[in-house]
């Protein structure tokens, strides 16, 4: 997924550091992405920058694509991520320069791990199911791995966690000792919680993540607030269960990690240290080195955006 904002701010990556136990209730701001997508993104906001090494999350959906062409993202480059595509309904198909060629369905795991440079393009198929919904995130790479060699995982069998009214697919991560196959370069858990009607639970978490819950459908309280669909509420650390009521069948995505404690810039599709390593992975994209070529996409690549006029620095999780 790229970030198509024709002019993207610096962003200053991460929060506040040993915050406990709170509760932020986020809310997404509109984004076009591509012909005929509007997302809702939740991460980086202007009070949150990231949960754990998770720095970028858009929700989607659901949307009636019947009569319109859905997600068409052209080619657009990335490095020092990887990207997660999750899907409640439709199809997405990913193409990168690595020649992968794979359609992502509800509840399978495309990850795509950029490393030192990638780049691919998202469309919904020819034809396409009537609905699309679903969330696309990032994950921050870490310094010792952040020029690992690229790659695509797909993972349609996902570990499942179930409980009465509770059935956890695990994304990413670990959840309650069971382990998703996708790679991972830091601790940090990503789940996808179905809950039927009524369901009043405790789920058991890691003190030492920070987390957040992204509602997808139905009603939902986490810990005694209620999330609406497409927004995202930020729980802090230092907790070691979570509260969970489902006023109607629900689903929520469960995102936490340890702190990202690195310095990072990240602006456009790309994550660094210094705004030198930006400017210059924006220079390789124009000239068409470095990021290799996406084959079989009906259109243009994307073009970056001008770099801002002030300099880009590298900012921690404090402010």
């Amino acid at each position: 997924m790229s970030n198509l904002d024709l002019k993207p701010a610096p962003t200053r990556c991460g929060g506040e550091a040993g915050a406990g136990p709170v509760k932020e209730l986020l809310t997404g701001r509109q984004v076009p992405l591509g012909e005929s997508t509007v997302v809702r993104r939740l991460l980086p906001n202007l009070g949150r920058r990231m949960v754990g090494a998770w720095c970028f999350v858009d929700h989607y959906g659901p949307d009636d694509i019947a009569d319109e062409p859905g997600m068409q993202v052209p080619p657009h480059p990335h490095m020092g991520l990887q990207t997660v595509s999750w899907l409640h309904q439709g199809e997405v198909l990913h193409r990168d320069s690595l020649g992968s060629l794979q359609t992502v369905r509800p509840y399978e795991l495309g990850l795509m791990t950029s490393g030192r440079a990638i780049s691919h393009s998202e469309e919904s198929p020819r034809p396409h199911a009537r609905y699309l919904h679903g969330a696309q995130l990032w994950v921050a790479l870490p310094d010792a791995h952040r020029h690992t060699d690229p790659a695509f995982e797909h993972h349609a069998d996902l570990p499942v966690v179930t409980a009465p009214g509770l059935r956890a697919t695990v994304i990413l991560g670990t959840l309650d000792s069971a382990a998703s196959p996708g790679t991972t370069y830091t601790p940090l858990v990503g789940a996808d919680l179905a809950l039927t009607a009524g369901a009043d639970l405790k789920l058991p978490l890691e003190p030492g993540f920070e987390y957040a819950v992204l509602s997808m459908t139905g009603s939902v309280h986490v810990d005694g607030v209620p999330v609406e669909p497409g927004s995202m509420l930020y729980l802090g650390t230092d907790r070691r269960e979570l509260p969970l009521l489902a006023r109607t069948d629900a689903a929520v995505l469960l995102l936490g990690g340890e702190p990202f404690e690195e310095h990072l810039v990240m602006w456009w599709n790309f994550i660094g240290r210094t705004g030198e390593e930006i400017s210059q992975a924006r220079t390789d994209w124009e000239q068409g080195t470095r990021f290799g070529e996406v084959r079989g996409y009906a259109g243009a690549r994307l073009r970056a955006p001008e770099m801002p006029p002030t300099p880009l620095k590298a900012r921690g999780r404090v402010r």
